[in-house]
């Protein structure tokens, strides 16, 4: 209750000091069809962190060309990796939040756990706007890029500030901004590594591939490279390789521009010729399996390999809904609750 002008009126600042924690993953189009796609990259494509060239240029190249062609070639992709439960991202993150939450729930802890998608839906304003309902005004948001880059995690910021700017009480608010080096989520990647060794056979090569990034980005000041260089380093420091026994790649190149090398899909076509054909794949910088490690890595860069000659080719899945990730990103977390 407040006082005006000696007169008592309830202004509704009831006592709300709930903790939420939001998740936060790239996005995915609602349905593997070329209209759905064509909306999800059209927001996706739009975002100056994503596509760092003249605006002017880049809206017309995507409105005149990108976003007439590339829907339906995108669509049929998605179609191969959609399940019964939709999506393998939403539905991966949605079994995450889950977990997380229950974890909370288990430990005594008074937390909203919920998730969003940078593009896409849920939207990072629809899931703010209903967690400010539910009475939460502390804030940790937690994106599941693994390492920094200004085209995933500083986006992932641009969206949540964007939203925050059009409310009168903003929420305390820690933003984690990566986790690269971070002992739990180490523990797990090796952990579920070992798991495949121990199952199949220990290859004659790891391939650690990440999400690609163009070079330029390096150059600007972008720590993403070097941050994926620590977390392979780590990775295999705890699984005891040696230096011949693993390679980091990038994968996921588009345009004309030189991109981080070496690229997953050339090495993939020139590792037999080496006399390596039994290689395992892992994608540190996936937190849930999507179509980026299920149609590009599991699928082409498959055929990729056994068209060159490679014999026993194995895809290690993400992380996603295990126990030891679950873990992992309740302890990230746990110091700002």
């Amino acid at each position: 209750m407040a006082k005006f002008s000696g007169l008592t009126k309830d202004v509704g600042h009831k006592k709300r000091g709930k903790t939420g924690v939001l998740l936060m993953n790239l996005g995915t189009p609602d349905e593997p069809t070329a209209s759905a796609v064509r909306r999800y990259l059209a927001e996706f494509l739009a975002d100056p962190r994503v596509v760092e060239i003249p605006r002017l240029v880049w809206m017309i190249i995507l409105h005149g060309i990108i976003l007439r062609v590339r829907p339906a070639k995108s669509a049929a992709l998605y179609q191969q990796v959609w399940t019964k439960d939709g999506s393998p991202l939403m539905d991966i993150t949605k079994r995450q939040t889950q977990k997380l939450s229950q974890y909370f729930e288990q430990a005594g802890e008074d937390v909203s756990v919920q998730f969003c998608m940078r593009y896409g839906q849920p939207s990072v304003s629809t899931t703010l706007q209903q967690m400010h309902k539910d009475g939460v005004d502390k804030l940790v948001v937690l994106p599941l890029y693994p390492q920094y880059a200004a085209p995933t995690t500083a986006s992932a910021f641009d969206a949540i500030a964007k939203e925050l700017m059009t409310w009168r009480y903003l929420p305390a608010l820690h933003f984690i901004n990566t986790y690269h080096d971070n002992p739990d989520f180490i523990d797990a990647l090796a952990a579920s590594i070992t798991r495949d060794f121990e199952l199949n056979g220990q290859p004659q090569k790891l391939v650690l591939s990440y999400h690609g990034m163009p070079e330029r980005n390096l150059h600007l000041g972008d720590p993403y490279y070097c941050f994926c260089m620590v977390t392979s380093k780590l990775l295999v420091e705890k699984l005891g390789l040696t230096e011949d026994q693993y390679i980091t790649t990038f994968q996921s190149r588009f345009g004309k521009a030189k991109w981080l090398t070496p690229y997953t899909d050339a090495t993939m076509a020139s590792l037999p010729a080496k006399g390596v054909t039994d290689i395992a794949v892992v994608c540190p910088a996936f937190s849930a399996d999507c179509l980026e490690t299920l149609e590009e890595i599991a699928g082409e860069n498959k055929h990729i390999f056994k068209d060159a000659g490679g014999e026993q080719f194995r895809y290690i899945a993400a992380l996603n809904d295990n126990d030891d990730h679950i873990h992992m990103m309740a302890n990230i977390v746990k110091p700002y609750l």
